[in-house]
């Protein structure tokens, strides 16, 4: 396994300090394998293709993999085919960057137009059915394409195993956060060893956890599906248990990239 970082992670120090995705980039390569990117955030005026030529063009430059391209998505919207459309525009910048993989969301809840009967099995027809088109036509380009325990809606790993099964295609596969399992109310280790052998990219990120029957601890803490209370830390300082979780990745056979996300409070990247 290979570590790399997600530009998320430096979310605080671009805006803090005014760093550039250059910088960034160039800070991870003093410690990473590869660089994730969470939506591209093309500056005024770009144009997002040329842009992810210019990224990849760095990266080839300072000797660093651009590793995955995740981005926002929904399979529930209302106009499911625009969605598809967009989302595979995204798989062009995807190639762009040199990327081998590419995560995509799922859904984030049921939208205010669907009047069926709300539950997952209920729609999750419809959420293959997206997720297929979009992993056929990412094979054209070898590319790869994967949904990850991201959003209440999608956090279980019973429901990613569901969906995996219903999109029945190989080249689609399952993104494992070790960390937003919690966000579902799911047990870490439990939920990566179920989750595991369909996994082809990881995320490793900590969190602090207070029960729900507490009143909210202020600033930087949100809600879990069911009322707990969770805060992103440094990883090792939280309730994950990410070196566990590496160990049940690697007897499953992974061996690909877990990246570093950090959405915490304390001072980055120090």
């Amino acid at each position: 396994m290979k570590i790399s970082v997600s530009n998320y992670s430096y979310s605080q120090w671009r805006h803090r300090d005014g760093k550039t995705i250059f910088d960034c980039m160039d800070h991870a390569k003093r410690f990473a394998d590869g660089f994730e990117f969470a939506n591209l955030d093309c500056p005024d005026g770009r144009e997002p293709l040329d842009y992810a030529k210019e990224l990849r063009a760095y990266a080839d430059k300072i000797g660093l993999p651009i590793v995955c391209y995740s981005i926002c998505a929904n399979m529930l919207a209302e106009d499911l085919d625009a969605e598809v459309a967009r989302v595979c525009r995204e798989v062009d910048i995807a190639e762009a960057l040199g990327c081998p993989v590419m995560r995509h969301d799922v859904a984030d809840g049921f939208p205010k137009w669907y009047t069926g009967i709300k539950t997952f099995g209920s729609v999750l027809p419809r959420l293959a059915e997206g997720c297929r088109r979009i992993t056929e036509y990412a094979a054209q380009k070898g590319i790869r394409t994967c949904s990850e325990n991201h959003g209440t809606f999608f956090q279980r790993p019973e429901r990613m195993i569901a969906l995996i099964e219903a999109v029945d295609n190989s080249n689609y596969g399952l993104l494992c956060d070790m960390g937003n399992f919690l966000c579902g109310d799911a047990e870490s280790i439990v939920s990566v060893g179920e989750v595991a052998a369909a996994s082809i990219h990881v995320h490793a990120k900590d969190f602090l956890l207070k029960k729900g029957e507490c009143v909210h601890p202020g600033d930087g803490w949100f809600c879990t599906r069911g009322g707990d209370y969770l805060r992103g830390t440094v990883i090792g300082h939280g309730v994950v248990p990410v070196a566990q979780d590496v160990r049940i990745l690697k007897n499953s056979g992974y061996n690909g990239y877990i990246t570093c996300e950090f959405e915490g409070m304390e001072r980055c990247p120090e």
